[in-house]
């Protein structure tokens, strides 16, 4: 039977050197050192309250007890106006996830609205791991220690593609989970899913891994209406998916919360369910501590994610596909085109070729790919063995940005301000000019499309028309970049129409 995975709803590196007593230091980029725990290559005898080794097959009680303290709740509040009745797709989706009120966007008086999900805590100084989703578009952070503390907590940095960001609390010697890897755990595997679903702190629930390398395309969808298909996955260009599915019982709230092995290891972030009604109905997804830890390190230490890419456009295989594109094996990932500055071309990588193994790691999907790949960052060597032909040939690629350098790239404040609402804009054309001109409406900047963000959390849907930010009028795209540049981590306040109800005047605003 075929999956609908329309029903998907979203649940709210660090390098491979040998670590220090299970420790792994990061300068973060202000400067400081974060200390991070990561288990030893092999695991050292744990027990239990009761005496029993640790990990034993059906014993939870270990992995209950270390993980529970590291897992908080995050409160998001999102301050929004009025009713005016419209409501983004995935506005729809996200409220059907946390099972509160959203907020509605329109004129009238502010109007607080919370949402909540949970999230881990990687550093005893106060760096915890979440979902995007979770503090996407959020005002105010709070977060809820397992003790009661409460503190407010600030956005250090977001990887859409991933669904993963960082938020820190400033508090010191907090219980921090030691990250495990999600490489080595195996399909039926024990699992232990931690976090605060409906609002009810410390839930723990147990389930199995039912598969590894889940591309589901729910992190993708905005990308792909943006003419980005999943062939481009390894390019660079979209999200990066490759879920561990559990059948642990995950629901609303769990979201940015913990999948640990039975020793208490952080193997993932849950994420995502597949469900018709948004609550638990058989699946879990989480993203692997792999992603986790890469996309986690990197935004503490540089503020953003440094990802290396093949720059190769693909496609997965079976026998189907294989005889459409008259290639000698059905498994691996088809190399359909290359982008510009393509690291993978320069590489020796041809039109047609199969990749089979990146570094000796058995490659059968494009989620399995991006994940080799994504794990690395630019100026990384790794060698691609590709079947040509009937032939297997290896190839030294040397990864690129996705500028097609080698460069660490910084973090481009203007850029991540623009990133953070979510939209593509617009100049609007003469036709639209004249007829708002009948208004009084001197011109504005047009919203082409909501994929999320701050303006979806804000239910701005396409074809708003923006005319002041912070009360000054602006007419086109670069004078609205300019009224946005250096707002990071300010109060915005934006107002518009649209072209439908000209005499409707909207406002709203929120923290960037």
């Amino acid at each position: 039977m075929k999956t609908n995975w329309k029903s998907l709803v979203l649940v709210g590196l660090i390098s491979s050197a040998s670590t220090l007593a299970g420790f792994k230091l990061l300068s973060s980029n202000n400067g400081t050192d974060v200390i991070i725990k990561e288990a030893p290559g092999e695991s050292l005898a744990r027990f239990t309250s009761a005496g029993s080794p640790a990990g034993a097959p059906g014993d939870f009680v270990y992995a209950a007890e270390a993980t529970t303290p590291t897992v908080v709740h995050i409160k998001s509040t999102v301050t929004s106006r009025g009713n005016s009745g419209r409501r983004s797709q995935m506005e729809d989706v996200f409220r059907d996830f946390f099972g509160g009120g959203m907020g509605d966007f329109g004129g009238g008086a502010p109007q607080p609205q919370e949402a909540s999900g949970s999230g881990v805590i990687i550093s005893s100084d106060g760096y915890i791991v979440t979902n995007n989703h979770v503090v996407e578009g959020a005002q105010e952070l709070e977060v809820t220690l397992h003790n009661k503390g409460k503190f407010r907590a600030k956005v250090i940095g977001t990887d859409p593609s991933t669904d993963i960001a960082v938020i820190k609390i400033e508090s010191k010697n907090l219980p921090a989970i030691t990250l495990g890897s999600s490489d080595a755990v195996k399909v039926g595997e024990w699992v232990v899913a931690v976090g605060n679903p409906f609002n009810l702190e410390s839930t723990v629930t147990a389930g199995i891994i039912s598969a590894k390398g889940r591309g589901l395309g729910i992190i993708g969808q905005s990308s792909r209406r943006n003419g980005v298909t999943p062939a481009a996955m390894a390019a660079g260009d979209s999200p990066l998916e490759s879920f561990i599915q559990t059948d642990a019982v995950v629901n609303p709230g769990n979201s940015g919360g913990a999948l640990v092995n039975l020793k208490g290891e952080l193997i993932g972030i849950n994420t995502a369910i597949a469900s018709p009604t948004g609550s638990f109905a058989g699946y879990a997804f989480a993203v692997p501590s792999s992603i986790v830890k890469k996309v986690s390190g990197d935004i503490i230490k540089f503020g953003n994610v440094q990802r290396g890419y093949l720059g190769i456009f693909l496609d997965d295989l079976d026998s189907k596909k294989a005889e459409e594109y008259g290639v000698k094996v059905n498994d691996g990932v088809y190399v359909r085109d290359f982008t510009e500055n393509s690291a993978g071309k320069a590489g020796g990588a041809e039109k047609g070729d199969v990749i089979v193994k990146v570094d000796g790691l058995n490659i059968h999907s494009v989620p399995e790919l991006q994940q080799a790949i994504g794990l690395r960052k630019p100026g990384d060597k790794v060698n691609i063995t590709v079947n040509r032909d009937g032939k297997e040939k290896d190839l030294a690629v040397t990864l690129r940005n996705r500028t097609g350098g080698s460069d660490v790239i910084k973090k481009d404040e203007s850029a991540a301000v623009m990133s953070a609402l979510g939209a593509q804009f617009g100049n609007l054309n003469d036709q639209e000019k004249q007829r708002l001109s009948r208004y009084k409406v001197e011109g504005g900047v047009k919203v082409l499309s909501v994929d999320g963000g701050k303006f979806g959390r804000s239910r701005v849907e396409e074809g708003f028309i923006i005319t002041k930010v912070n009360g000054k009028a602006v007419k086109t795209v670069k004078e609205f970049e300019a009224a946005m540049a250096g707002k990071e981590d300010s109060m915005v306040q934006f107002e518009g129409l649209y072209p439908d109800a000209p005499y409707d005047v909207f406002s709203f605003g929120f923290r960037l």
